[in-house]
């Protein structure tokens, strides 16, 4: 079963290969944002997000993440070269992912948080830092 992804990081080249990576797992993507503007518009088409906290409009990735998952149910993990910006995390996001990413552990993450939106029991890739939310703040319906 496909899910649809939204990428919201401003390097063209790295979001273009997250992309690519994200068609070859068999997903869709529903865009790249480089800015909170265009996250929030595709927002809707979202079920999970992979969200760069330095973006073209300043640190606000972490206000997007936030957005993304308290109002708009959608399943948010971070991707940054900046994990320690998070401090203990975003109610309601999954975790942090640190940059560079490699091709293997983005796909785990991916698969992950798939498996996480549909409550299904998995464990989590070893290079991903979760947050100590609660699992209800973190699976939502599809």
């Amino acid at each position: 079963m496909s899910s649809r992804v939204l990428i919201v990081e401003d390097e063209f080249i790295v979001a273009s290969e997250i992309e690519e990576i994200i068609a070859d797992m068999g997903h869709q993507s529903v865009g790249i944002a480089g800015d909170q503007r265009t996250a929030l518009r595709l927002a809707p088409q979202a079920e999970i997000a992979l969200v760069d906290l330095n973006l073209r409009d300043g640190p606000t990735g972490q206000d997007i993440g936030k957005i993304l998952a308290q109002t708009h149910g959608v399943t948010v993990v971070f991707l940054t070269a900046n994990p320690a910006q998070l401090g203990a995390g975003v109610p309601g996001t999954v975790g942090v992912l640190s940059k560079p990413v490699a091709e293997a552990d983005l796909k785990e993450v991916i698969n992950y948080a798939i498996q996480r939106r549909r409550a299904a029991a998995a464990a989590p890739p070893r290079r991903l830092k979760l947050f100590n939310w609660s699992d209800m703040n973190n699976i939502l319906p599809n």
